[in-house]
């Protein structure tokens, strides 16, 4: 695996909650530059050095409600 991703989300309480789309990874904090940070420890965590991708993606993602 060359890439892994991530769709990162705003959590309703406040801050990012990043999901890894086809491994079980879920990370959260408080704004986007801590997030990175997590991101990466918890992929570094999660992969052995030989298996880790080489590459983060994140697709962030935000829900807007529009009155009628």
């Amino acid at each position: 695996m060359s890439e892994i991703h991530f769709i990162v989300e705003q959590a309703p309480e406040g801050g990012y909650i990043a999901r890894a789309v086809g491994v079980d990874i879920l990370t959260e904090a408080d704004g986007l530059e801590s997030l990175h940070a997590q991101v990466r420890d918890a992929v570094h965590c999660h992969f052995d050095d030989d298996k880790r991708p080489s590459i983060i993606r994140l697709h962030i993602t935000r829900e807007e409600m529009l009155a009628v």
